[in-house]
């Protein structure tokens, strides 16, 4: 395992400044913001390059595997604990307004004794506000940072997971509103609203099943710089995302019930279409049978000529009748 205590320190505390002594590819990394106070420092690294990787590994000799973990895109929320430092991978929705759907941020972390060092793959706003909010107010990041890496880590992962709050509330309004929409007659209007009201709750389920794993098992970690009062507080994101996977389950029933109830008043005004529709056609049933009949080709009773045909005709459709009636009657049709 890398041993941090030999690794070189940063000397740029300057926030965004750039890294002295940087050369070759390291020169072409993007500039990683820091913040430091009370011996502790917050490095932002968002959308990480290979150089930046480089970089990462070269200062703080991290393992090769946490590297490249950084580096895929196909990442799964875990906890890798060194000797030295936790790797931490994290999921966070993030709603997207120009595409109008819900994806996925990842969050890649090293903690370590005097360091913390965060890696969003895309632009995470709760996480970006509140480094702005540490950069800018002296008595907010000294406050924070007195306590060890353990309580920053904690404010991050409780500020990423509150986040979600808001969001839910939204798709809570969504599904009310679609409530209502389907009792007021816009039932067929709204099937594509419901079906994307379904999605937004699936992806969110997709990114916070192994959250809840992930966060637990943070919860049971024990380092030296995860001190053991903060217990309480790792307990505390444990239960918000376990409030978030509550709500969410409850909106998953609540859209299926949706669901049903739109189709159901969908099959209702379908029913009260073909009631009209058959009154209709009951109502013509004996003007055709009486035009079908005084429409034949054959004598009629009262006219010159035997009527015969006429007889045979109306015999051979009352025999059609009654083998109608008593095969539907041996299926079990009437």
């Amino acid at each position: 395992m890398p041993n941090l205590l030999l690794r070189p320190r940063l000397r740029a505390t300057r926030p965004g400044g750039a890294l002295p002594g940087a050369s070759g590819s390291a020169a072409e990394a993007s500039e990683p913001d820091i913040i430091e106070a009370a011996g502790v420092r917050w490095v932002n690294l968002e959308r990480p390059r290979e150089a930046d990787r480089e970089w990462l590994e070269r200062e703080f000799g991290f393992h090769p595997l946490a590297i490249e973990d950084v580096a895929s895109r196909n990442q799964r929320p875990k906890l890798d604990a060194y000797d030295d430092y936790l790797f931490i991978v994290l999921h966070f929705p993030v709603f997207d307004k120009s595409q109008d759907r819900l994806l996925t941020a990842e969050v890649d972390l090293f903690v370590g004794p005097d360091y913390l060092i965060t890696l969003p793959d895309q632009n995470l706003p709760p996480l970006g506000a509140m480094f702005e909010r540490h950069r800018e107010r002296d008595e907010v990041r000294e406050s924070v940072f007195s306590k060890g890496t353990g309580y920053l880590l904690y404010k991050i992962v409780d500020t990423c997971v509150d986040a979600s709050f808001p969001m839910l509330r939204k798709m809570g309004a969504k599904l009310d509103q679609l409530e209502d929409d389907i009792f007021e007659g816009r039932s067929a209007e709204i099937v594509r609203d419901l079906s994307n009201a379904k999605q937004e709750i699936i992806n969110f389920r997709r990114v916070m099943r192994p959250m809840r794993a992930v966060l637990r098992d943070l919860e049971r970690t024990k380092q030296r710089y995860l001190a053991e009062e903060l217990d309480i507080y790792f307990d505390d994101i444990t239960d918000a995302a376990e409030r978030i996977w509550d709500v969410l389950e409850n909106y998953k029933e609540v859209a299926e019930a949706l669901e049903d109830s739109n189709e159901s008043v969908l099959s209702h005004r379908l029913n009260a279409s073909l009631r009209v529709l058959t009154a209709f056609s009951v109502a013509m049933l004996p003007l055709t049978l009486l035009a079908s009949i005084f429409g034949m080709n054959v004598p009629l009773p009262g006219q010159p000529g035997g009527v015969v045909e006429f007889l045979l005709i109306i015999g051979l459709m009352a025999v059609t009748l009654a083998g109608v009636l008593l095969f539907f009657r041996r299926r079990g049709f009437l």
